[in-house]
């Protein structure tokens, strides 16, 4: 569990985001500045104890981008999201490599789940 104070937490996501994988970067790409049918994802967010990788609060949506080292971790990462969606948030999972090779059906799956309509089509 993330047990850290809230200013080494702030310091934490600040260190997540300026070293985020290239599948988070593609990702937020297609997320920031409201481009997603105009929904407000936050990037390295807090919800206590945890920092996950993306969120939507208007949606109580929680994007996960999983990397190799999620298959040493699987028992950590399912008691963590039972926690995240006792509180009432839904938490989509996407492998890297999903990412990397199929950003537009991740962004269709994240539309569907966000309740977007699929003809919209995000900005690039």
């Amino acid at each position: 569990m993330n047990d850290f104070p809230a200013d080494r937490q702030q310091q934490r996501r600040r260190q997540l985001r300026r070293t985020s994988t290239e599948p988070e970067q593609l990702l937020w790409s297609a997320l920031r500045d409201r481009r997603l049918g105009g929904l407000e994802f936050r990037r390295q967010h807090a919800i206590d104890p945890w920092i996950v990788d993306f969120v939507c609060l208007e949606k109580s949506l929680i994007l996960e981008i999983d990397g190799g080292y999620h298959d040493k971790s699987q028992a950590e990462d399912l008691r963590r999201q039972d926690d995240l969606e006792a509180r009432g948030f839904q938490v989509l999972r996407f492998q890297n490599e999903e990412v990397l090779t199929n950003l537009e059906g991740v962004v269709i799956a994240i539309r569907r789940h966000s309740g977007l309509a699929d003809g919209e089509s995000p900005s690039p």
